[in-house]
């Protein structure tokens, strides 16, 4: 494991490691130290909740936990985590006090205190509403939903063009954007409404809708995922010509457009902001269900492979500042987060011995 002249230490809880290679740029550590704060992302691939930061000693420190396949991730706030994983929603909670380290290591530890069983719904983004309700993207049923103490979901909202509640992933609905604690945007492959409707227009159906309006203010992008709501604009990764970008909102009814800002060699998906950078979450295609998608031929042009990792984007530049990157078996990322507040913080898996033994108790 490599890191311009770095190593990776890496741990990992609940699962045996995949055979991968770790490599980050000269920059990223020092990076997330200005910030105050450190990487989080997933892998459904791997089953593994990442967490990137700095050890006592200054080098990078790589945390992964074993999840039911990890997909969305939140931040809920300060020390506190939403992520879909599998069959459930899994919330966690720093359990570490600013003074106190586990292993003399890692400054939070996020154990999974809430867990909602909503059997497999392919759930991908979640959200956190201002009052603490966790939204998610129930991409099988195609529409947003919540949890039910009674039932697997609750359905909240679906798009204009789905005519039902059912069982048929028919426009594979993804992303969500949240904004001032509701639910803003979401994003979609396709308007179909026929089951798996959505793989026949993986190249130019997709859409970003309005969830108020219920109205789609751009369309025209391929497979759209990881909406994000950042300094007054409205963030899209295009993921199937591989460009960062925004939308550009059209004036009097009229459709937006979507304004790449940077091409980043890799299906994208997950996405993440500070500042003046964009944190996007980069996977290597798998070829039978992604090709002929613009993203393919782009690599060509640019003589480049498919990445799996993380890049640091200047949005002012449109250029990589900073990287981390994923070789070997693993090759599938699905989101990015930012843990602000903790340079190297670790979770815990439901149900390794950790979560059966780590006891804390609240003192008052």
């Amino acid at each position: 494991m490599s890191a311009q002249g770095q190593s990776v230490a890496a741990s990992q809880a609940g699962a045996a490691p995949p055979k991968v290679e770790y490599s980050l740029s000269g920059g990223l550590l020092a990076r997330l130290a200005g910030l105050k704060a450190s990487l989080a992302f997933t892998s459904y691939q791997s089953g593994f909740l990442y967490m990137l930061g700095s050890g006592p000693q200054g080098g990078a420190q790589l945390h992964q936990s074993g999840m039911p396949k990890p997909m969305g991730l939140t931040a809920d706030g300060a020390g506190k985590l939403v992520l879909s994983a599998g069959a459930q929603l899994i919330r966690f909670e720093n359990i570490l006090n600013p003074d106190q380290r586990i292993n003399q290591v890692y400054d939070a530890c996020f154990m999974p205190r809430t867990q909602y069983v909503t059997g497999q719904l392919d759930a991908h983004d979640v959200g956190v509403e201002a009052d603490g309700q966790i939204l998610f993207v129930n991409t099988r049923y195609n529409c947003l939903a919540t949890v039910s103490e009674r039932h697997s979901f609750k359905p909240v909202w679906q798009p204009s063009f789905i005519s039902e509640i059912v069982d048929e992933d028919r426009c594979h609905l993804n992303g969500l954007a949240m904004r001032d604690g509701k639910p803003a945007y979401v994003t979609a492959v396709s308007r179909s409404n026929t089951i798996d409707g959505w793989r026949d227009r993986r190249a130019d159906g997709g859409v970003v809708i309005d969830v108020e309006r219920g109205e789609v203010v751009c369309e025209g992008l391929s497979m759209p995922h990881s909406p994000r709501w950042h300094d007054g604009k409205l963030w899209v990764l295009n993921s199937g010509t591989g460009d960062l970008g925004y939308v550009e909102f059209g004036q009097g009814g009229e459709m937006g457009t979507f304004e790449p800002i940077a091409f980043c060699p890799g299906f994208m998906r997950g996405l993440s902001f500070h500042g003046g950078y964009a944190f996007v979450g980069l996977s290597r295609p798998r070829y039978k269900r992604f090709e002929g998608l613009a993203l393919d031929q782009r690599l060509k042009d640019a003589d480049s492979e498919p990445w799996c990792g993380v890049q640091v984007i200047d949005l002012a530049k449109g250029t990589c500042v900073d990287w981390f990157r994923i070789d070997g078996d693993i090759g599938e990322l699905y989101d990015v987060e930012l843990v602000e507040g903790f340079s190297c913080p670790m979770t815990v898996s439901p149900n390794s011995p950790d979560a059966a033994t780590l006891i804390t108790f609240d003192d008052g």
